[in-house]
C-alpha cells in the first residue's frame, strides 16, 4: 500500500495537471467562439458562390477550355487531401480523419487506383510520413486559425497536380462542424469541379444562354476562366475553417473530460490518504500499547 506522502504528491500532481486542463478548455472554448463565428459568416458567401458558378456554366456554350472542368478519360489517379490539425490533445479529431483516410486508401487501390497524398496539418504530415507514404504537397502551422491564403497555397497545389494531368480526381477528407460534442468526418470530391456545376447537357445549356435573363459581359467562358480558381479557394477555405471549428470543439470537449476525471482520481486518492493515515495511526496505536504491555509485563 502506498504510503501517505506517497499520495500526497500524486494528488499535487493531478491538481497541476488539472490547472492545465481547465486553461486549455478556456482557450480552447474562446477560439471556438471566434471559428464558429468565421465558418457561420463563411456558409452563406460560399453557398452563393456555388450558385453563381452553376449558373454562369450552364450559360455557357462550351467549357472544352476550362481545365479545371473537365474529366480526365482515366479515373485511375487519385490524390485525397486530409485536414487534420498541427496539435493533439483534441480527442479523436486528427485519428478519425486518418482511419477514414487511410481507409478510403486501400479502399481506391483494392479497386486498382493510385493514390498520392497532400498533407495539411503537422498531425497529419507526420502520419504519413511514419507510413512512409509520399506526399506531393504538405501544408502545416496554420490549422487552428486558417487564412484565405492557407486555401490559396492548397489549391494551387492540388489545382497544379489536376492540371498538368499527374492526378484524375481530387478528394478532401475533413471534419464538418456540427456542435462542440459533435463533428462529422467528411469526404468531399473536389477536383473536377464539374460535379454540381455541370448539370445540363451541351444542347440545354445553349438554349440557356439563347433564352437567358442575362448579359454577360465578357463571356460567360471567360467569366469562369477567373472565377473557377476562386470557387476552389472558396470550397478550401470553407473546409478549412469547418476544421479548425471541429479542433477547437474537440479540444474543448477533450479538457473538460480531462478535469473532470481528474477530480474524480483525486477524490478518490484523497480517500486512499484518508486510508492509509487512518492505518499509521492504528499501527503507531498498536505499537504503543504493544511497548506499554512489555513494559508492565
Amino acid at each position: 500500500m502506498a504510503s501517505v506522502q506517497d499520495i500526497k504528491r500524486r494528488i499535487r500532481s493531478v491538481r497541476n495537471t488539472r490547472k492545465i486542463t481547465r486553461a486549455m478548455e478556456l482557450v480552447a472554448a474562446a477560439k471556438l467562439k471566434k471559428a464558429q463565428s468565421r465558418i457561420e459568416d463563411m456558409r452563406p458567401y460560399a453557398d452563393r458562390m456555388l450558385e453563381l458558378m452553376a449558373g454562369t456554366a450552364r450559360a455557357s456554350t462550351s467549357v472544352r477550355g476550362l481545365p479545371l472542368l473537365q474529366k480526365h478519360e482515366r479515373d485511375e489517379r487519385v490524390a485525397i487531401v486530409p485536414l487534420t490539425g498541427d496539435r493533439g490533445l483534441a480527442g479523436a479529431f486528427n485519428s478519425q480523419i486518418l482511419r477514414r483516410s487511410l481507409a478510403l486508401d486501400r479502399e481506391l487501390r483494392g479497386e486498382g487506383k493510385q493514390v498520392r497524398w497532400v498533407g495539411v496539418g503537422r498531425r497529419g504530415v507526420g502520419s504519413l510520413r511514419f507510413r512512409r507514404l509520399e506526399l506531393a504537397g504538405e501544408f502545416t502551422g496554420f490549422t487552428d486559425e486558417p487564412r484565405y491564403a492557407h486555401a490559396q497555397a492548397i489549391a494551387h497545389r492540388v489545382a497544379e497536380l489536376y492540371t498538368e494531368d499527374e492526378v484524375d480526381r481530387v478528394l478532401i477528407v475533413y471534419n464538418h462542424f456540427e456542435s462542440a460534442l459533435v463533428q462529422q468526418v467528411t469526404v468531399q470530391d473536389l477536383l473536377p469541379l464539374s460535379e454540381g456545376l455541370l448539370e445540363t447537357d451541351e444542347e440545354e445549356r445553349q438554349e440557356d444562354a439563347q433564352r437567358g435573363d442575362f448579359i454577360f459581359e465578357p463571356e460567360p467562358e471567360q467569366i469562369l476562366e477567373r472565377l473557377l480558381p476562386v470557387y476552389l479557394e472558396t470550397e478550401l477555405y470553407r473546409a478549412l475553417l469547418e476544421s479548425a471549428a471541429s479542433e477547437h470543439g474537440a479540444r474543448m470537449t477533450a479538457m473538460r473530460n480531462a478535469s473532470k476525471n481528474a477530480g474524480e482520481l483525486i477524490d478518490d486518492l484523497t480517500l486512499a490518504m484518508n486510508r492509509a493515515r487512518q492505518a499509521e495511526i492504528t499501527q503507531e496505536i498498536l505499537e504503543v500499547v504493544a511497548g506499554a504491555d512489555a513494559l508492565t509485563g
